[in-house]
């Protein structure tokens, strides 16, 4: 058997440089002077919002996606600062006294901030003498004039005080000095977003007045833009009609009080005229679940303002991410970054993504890492954010989190679990999986064993045949063995089966990562030829064996460096991974420093046999035809039945 040259493993083997993003290209481009943006990256999401602003109707709504670390007030204040609806028409909102039917009060409009003039106006008016209000009504009409304003002045022009029983004429529902851009409803419910109609006790009788009517963010945003969490709104399905209601209708009627509410059943003020632009705030599972259940919401909300988590670096210049930068810094107040601060903030930010020409739009996370890292740097008595200032503060974010990984990895160390870092093993192989306990994601090796037998080809997953495997990983186990009929059982069948397990779990298994490992096992079973034990492997396949990225790639190398440096390197630890995970990659200094020493080492490769060649250290043409050997009957005359070899 002749290993692998030298110049083959240095094909497939990374260097430090693939480790992690190259962030001096992107610093080489970073502007002497930045202003402050938060909203970068998100040129589409925006669109679609000025797109909606610029319609009015019942059928323009939007829905956004803001991701959580996207602080949802800061993205809209942000963006309604250079822009509004171009329809916005503001007015306050009063209820008159209508002296013909007290129990229904009229919803009468005034010129925006303008309301307690007209009150006191009104007022005025009807406590005039009937021979002097000629030139009141006209001063009142031509100051403020509305057609509800006109109406009401019309209807009374000849009251007089006694006309209105108990004194009240009018209150103010909503009087705007300074309308907002826009208005925000955080916390949804029935009286915050609808507002009510009180009731009072006087002498044992149940009633409601004029000054018992609260407005609701329904009404204090008409005529403009109001923004709703839609998770709390859908909490209450009858909430979600009655916005719907006076979407489609342009009204909004205040709820009728219940028959045992005595006198107040029957105080019902005048509908309120509804003109607004209304924006929905979820998350793309709520959207879906919208768009699926409702046959209104797609009418209603055509507008999708999608905003992304990330700004991706292929598509748009890094000089706006140094904007975004200087808007978190100013947000976090913190001691300026030197140039290597920037360096690994930029990293940090990568790897948030889990891709490398990616970085992260999270504010929240980081204005959390630059203040830790603010306070390593003044512990430090450091003037600038350094990069030691920021690894440090990463290596204790993973310090908190680690518990369980290292628990976990105890009990490997201890011999608890089996799991073998050195030597050649037949038939076993060190996967890589992510374990999730806790809010915690750790990586960690799985061993993983298969063992042959006399049959017909089968291919046995003991996770699935005890129901502890998930449907993703039953269906690379049938890809596994679609791969090894296509390969070795296409013109005869196998005559040996084989099974397939990972030892020493107790959980269910899922997913794809470990097909690779998983057929590297078999073969080395099948043919009886050893794998060595210090490379871990990850990595899905497809049925002619090509290599297919998997997810967590970094945790998965991590996980393993940490057993391979706790019990002692010996030069030939290391991982395989997918090629196509090579963009993703972003590790630890440890991690990169122990690549640079040659401690640890990290291959990319693109097909199984590959992997297979690393693991045994055997070409594939000899490993192969040893495996055909085995598992096809011999052919030979002394394979023959005695009574075939009496007559040939």
């Amino acid at each position: 058997m002749s290993p692998l040259t030298n110049k083959e493993l240095e094909f497939m083997q990374l260097d430090v440089q693939a480790l992690r993003p190259d962030t001096s290209v992107w610093l080489s481009q970073r502007p002497t002077s930045s202003e402050e943006k938060l909203l970068v990256g998100q040129q589409r999401a925006m669109d679609a919002l000025t797109q909606a602003l610029r319609q009015r109707g019942c059928y323009s709504n939007v829905f956004a996606i803001i991701p959580a670390g996207l602080q949802k007030q800061q993205v809209l204040d942000c963006y309604f600062e250079d822009n509004a609806w171009q329809h916005c028409r503001w007015y306050d909102w009063l209820y008159l006294a209508d002296p013909d039917d007290l129990l229904r009060p009229l919803c009468v409009n005034a010129p925006s901030g303008t309301a307690a003039e007209v009150m006191d106006a009104i007022v005025e008016f009807i406590q005039a003498d009937t021979a002097t209000r000629a030139e009141l009504q006209q001063q009142i009409i031509s100051q403020y004039d509305t057609p509800k304003l006109r109406d009401y002045m019309q209807r009374v022009s000849d009251k007089t005080s006694e006309d209105f029983a108990g004194g009240q004429f009018a209150t103010v529902l909503v009087g705007h000095h300074h309308p907002a851009p826009f208005y925000w409803c955080d916390r949804v419910s029935e009286a915050r977003l609808f507002g009510q109609i009180g009731v009072q006790s006087i002498e044992g009788t149940v009633r409601s007045d004029l000054h018992l009517i609260e407005p609701g963010l329904i009404h204090k945003a008409n005529g403009g833009v109001l923004a709703l969490e839609v998770n709390q709104l859908l909490e209450n399905l009858e909430l979600w009609r009655r916005l719907k209601h006076f979407l489609l209708s342009g009204w909004f009627e205040w709820p009728q009080s219940s028959p045992e509410s005595g006198a107040a059943y029957f105080y019902r003020p005048q509908p309120v005229p509804v003109d607004i632009k209304l924006l929905l705030l979820g998350n793309r599972h709520e959207y879906a679940q919208l768009r699926e259940y409702d046959e209104d919401f797609d009418h209603l909300f055509p507008f999708l303002a999608d905003f992304h988590r990330d700004f991706p670096l292929y598509r748009e210049p890094v000089q706006d991410y140094f904007c975004y930068l200087q808007y978190v810094w100013q947000r976090a107040d913190v001691l300026p970054l030197e140039q290597s601060g920037y360096s690994a903030l930029l990293c940090a930010s990568a790897r948030r993504t889990e891709f490398q020409q990616e970085l992260s739009l999270d504010s929240i996370y980081l204005t959390q890492l630059l203040r830790e890292a603010h306070d390593v740097a003044t512990q430090a008595a450091k003037t600038q954010i350094d990069d030691s200032s920021i690894e440090t503060a990463l290596a204790q974010q993973r310090a908190r989190e680690s518990q369980f990984a290292e628990l976990s990895r105890r009990s490997i160390i201890e011999h608890q679990v089996k799991i073998d870092t050195e030597g050649e093993v037949i038939g076993q192989v060190n996967g890589l999986t992510v374990i999730t306990i806790g809010g915690s994601e750790f990586g960690e090796p799985s061993r993983i064993t298969a063992t042959i037998h006399y049959g017909d080809g089968d291919i046995i997953d003991i996770e699935r045949k005890s129901d502890m495997s998930g449907n993703i990983h039953t269906k690379g186990v049938m890809i596994l063995s679609a791969y090894l009929a296509n390969q070795f059982a296409r013109h005869e069948p196998m005559s040996v089966s084989a099974t397939v397990v990972f030892e020493q779990s107790y959980f269910e298994v899922d997913g794809d990562s470990a097909s690779m490992a998983e057929l590297c096992c078999l073969i080395s079973a099948l043919a009886e030829s050893p794998l060595t034990q210090s490379l871990a492997v990850t990595g899905a396949i497809d049925q002619f064996g090509n290599v297919q990225a998997i997810g967590a790639v970094n945790e998965k190398i991590e996980g393993y460096f940490a057993l391979c440096q706790e019990r002692g390197f010996n030069g030939e630890h290391g991982v395989i991974i997918p090629a196509a995970n090579q963009p993703q990659l972003n590790l630890t200094p440890e991690v990169i420093n122990a690549v640079h020493n040659g401690d640890f080492c990290i291959h990319a490769v693109d097909h199984v046999e590959q992997a297979l060649e690393l693991l045994s250290g055997t070409s594939n043409k000899q490993l192969f035809d040893r495996l055909r050997q085995r598992i096809h009957d011999d052919h030979d005359t002394t394979s023959k039945p005695w009574w075939r070899r009496l007559f040939d």
